[in-house]
């Protein structure tokens, strides 16, 4: 039972990963994890508090994600352009069809992609360069604050469940 609560507390890791990391679903993997424990366990009742915690951290991650690429975009005064953009360079750039980057492959086009589609976005739009450059990095800051901030939460997620599983599993 304990090498499937670490290979679960593994995947739950991953999950805090993906919370911060584009393209690697977060909180929802840790949802996965702990109703698998539920399952192996036997006792959906000492998972109570974690799965609740995850529901709500689930959605606050959304509600988050929306929320700070939004406020982003609107403190750099983007439009709708940009944040197409934005959308369209993060898929290119994971997909690795950004020009041949050097170094860092997908993850660096994970972060200069949104940067690159929403200032192209935005210029398009707007036909100036340095609103369209600000509107980019607007857009890129929101979006990087709300991924810690999605990453705090998971965090928080797995040490409620740690907290309240550990003595069942390991006895103290």
């Amino acid at each position: 039972m304990q090498i499937i609560y670490w290979l679960l507390v593994a995947l739950m890791v991953v999950g805090i990963i993906g919370a911060v990391v584009p393209a690697i679903p977060g909180s929802s993997l840790i949802l996965t994890a702990i109703i698998i424990w539920g399952f192996v366990s036997g006792s959906f009742a000492a998972i109570k508090i974690p799965l609740i915690m995850t529901v709500i951290v689930l959605l606050l991650s959304v509600g988050v994600d929306f929320l700070a690429s939004y406020i982003g975009a609107k403190q750099a005064g983007a439009s709708k352009w940009g944040q197409i953009g934005a959308v369209v360079g993060l898929v290119l750039g994971i997909l690795g069809l950004l020009p041949a980057l050097p170094f860092g492959g997908p993850l660096l086009g994970m972060l200069i992609g949104p940067l690159l589609g929403a200032i192209i976005g935005e210029f398009l739009y707007r036909r100036e360069l340095w609103p369209a450059v600000k509107a980019g990095i607007g857009i890129v800051v929101g979006t990087l604050v709300g991924n810690l901030i999605q990453g705090l939460l998971a965090v928080a997620a797995v040490a409620v469940f740690l907290v309240t599983t550990w003595p069942q599993v390991f006895g103290g």
